[in-house]
């Protein structure tokens, strides 16, 4: 799959339209897009028909993070969001970044644990969500 990386969401018009569709639209959050999104670098895969199908971002806030992995639903079941850590990892990595951490919805903490992430703390709410502070060693 190809992907394009963009820094500022300004200049990823089809990751803000999958964060939309998922995160607003499907799962009903109402303060999805924020300051962070100006700075962060925005991942978007793209399908053999240059269709966006699923994204991610990275940015610092006292080490790396991820966060907002979304995967249109067509597209569900076929790894892509394994794919788009993988690749925000890596760009952690060049970016001389040895740990990695992220807010995690709970419904999704096993799909991060498969990954290697651990659990820190405990579970809080972002808007009416439980989430999970999870990290993993790049090393």
């Amino acid at each position: 799959m190809k992907y394009t990386l963009s820094k500022g969401l300004n200049n990823s018009p089809d990751a803000r339209a999958i964060r939309q569709s998922v995160f607003v639209e499907e799962q009903g959050f109402e303060y999805e897009f924020d300051d962070i999104d100006e700075t962060a670098l925005h991942l978007v895969l793209y399908d053999e028909n240059d269709n966006p199908c699923a994204t991610g971002r990275l940015f610092f806030d006292g080490c790396m993070k991820i966060g907002r992995i979304a995967v249109m639903k067509e597209y569900r079941g076929q790894s892509l969001g394994s794919e788009v850590i993988a690749i925000l990892e890596e760009k952690a990595l060049e970016s001389g970044a040895h740990h990695i951490e992220l807010s995690a919805q709970i419904q999704a903490k096993d799909f991060y644990k498969k990954l290697g992430y651990t659990e820190i703390g405990g579970i809080y709410k972002e808007e009416f969500c439980p989430h999970i502070k999870m990290f993993k060693d790049l090393k």
